[in-house]
């Protein structure tokens, strides 16, 4: 199969891997129909996960078709549509029973970390029965496709954790996708003000068609003072760190107010300064943390309720094996205005119960290699 492997800061390459293959009993293989590009993705190619090792097939963020289900899989069959989110749960360990599925002693964020990731033909997915959603019928795919990680991260870790509220005025940092899906989500809690913060005109327009009420280009570095102009220098009751830059992190902590809420959605590959002179006064609450993925049933029945569309984020569209190209244009995101970029395994995905020549291939060598073994 092909797949996009990781191998070492800067390089990539779209190539040639062995088919995967079922690590454990509650595993399932998928035949990936689309999936899509993340700013975690470009912090690998960086270099700055280092839990992320050469080698590695990236990506973690797709729809998919199950072509094969581990002995101990009871809630899938072959032939699922679904959608694999960037988080996967055993739902047994006591992270897991907190919610916090996250930080599961077996699972997290292992795909296209430490184990191989989707951005490929076929991919093994763990834990299936407590991580896999199924894409109900008649759904737009690449609705469902924004709900693997975008769009739960920014409800979760920025709109859940900052506890944006009827009538709050929320900061927003960063206008890039996870900025965005964080408008969008904000939007479901009923805040009076949404102000969307960023260097890019393009971003700021955006902002402004999914939701937000006001925006600040902040090019000129004048969004402080423009925040505190419009708060009669009270400040804004929520901000949510999308970027992960000490430039933003600084401006998230001047400008939050008086039992103001902060969450951190921005991944930093550094520590930051925390200015416990300015906000110990302030008596603030700032949280932090990894998409748990659990809201996605509720995105799920939102969508269906024609309350959702996410398809608003996508600004690009590839062949999967164009995945290269995609990430070169994603590398320079403002200047070819790109936000969320889709890339599809085939130009029209067959019906959900069809399963296509290379996958019937696929399962008559597996059935074939274990009657050898047998």
């Amino acid at each position: 199969m092909k797949a996009l492997v990781y191998h070492g800061p800067g390089r990539i390459a779209w190539e040639d891997r062995p088919m995967p293959v079922l690590r454990e009993p509650t595993d399932v293989l998928v035949k990936i129909s689309k999936t899509t590009l993340c700013g975690t993705d470009l912090a690998i190619l960086k270099g700055g996960i280092r839990t992320v090792q050469p080698g590695r097939i990236i990506g973690h963020e797709a729809t998919a078709r199950i072509v094969e289900v581990g002995s101990g899989v009871t809630d899938f069959r072959v032939g699922d549509h679904v959608i694999v989110p960037c988080t996967t749960s055993c739902g047994r360990c006591p992270a897991c029973r907190k919610g916090l599925f996250s930080s599961c002693d077996r699972g997290g964020w292992l795909i296209g970390n430490t184990i191989d990731g989707v951005q490929a033909e076929f991919a093994c997915i763990p834990c299936a029965d407590t991580s896999l959603h199924r894409i109900p019928a008649g759904m737009d795919e690449e609705a469902a496709l924004m709900l693997a990680d975008i769009i739960p991260t920014g409800l979760e870790v920025g709109v859940q954790k900052a506890e944006v509220s009827l009538g709050d005025t929320v900061a927003v940092l960063g206008a890039g996708p996870v900025g965005l899906a964080t408008i969008i989500a904000a939007q479901f809690y009923g805040p009076s003000e949404i102000i969307a913060i960023d260097l890019d005109a393009n971003r700021l327009e955006a902002a402004k068609r999914l939701g937000a009420t006001t925006v600040i280009d902040n090019s000129d570095g004048g969004a402080l003072a423009k925040v505190m102009a419009m708060t009669g220098g009270r400040g804004v009751d929520v901000v949510i760190e999308v970027v992960g830059s000490p430039a933003t992190f600084d401006l998230a902590q001047r400008i939050i107010g008086a039992g103001g809420r902060m969450a951190n959605i921005g991944i930093f590959s550094k520590s930051v300064e925390m200015h416990n002179d300015i906000l110990w006064l302030r008596n603030i609450t700032l949280r932090m943390g990894v998409v748990n993925a659990n809201t996605v049933p509720v995105l799920l029945k939102m969508i269906q309720a024609g309350k959702l569309d996410p398809r608003g984020l996508i600004s690009h569209r590839f062949p999967l094996g164009e995945i290269e190209h995609a990430y070169e244009l994603f590398k320079n995101a403002a200047r070819e205005q790109a936000m969320k970029i889709v890339l599809s395994a085939d130009d029209s995905a067959p019906p959900t119960e069809a399963i296509d020549e290379q996958v019937v291939q696929y399962v008559v060598g597996r059935i074939m290699s274990v009657l050898r073994e047998g």
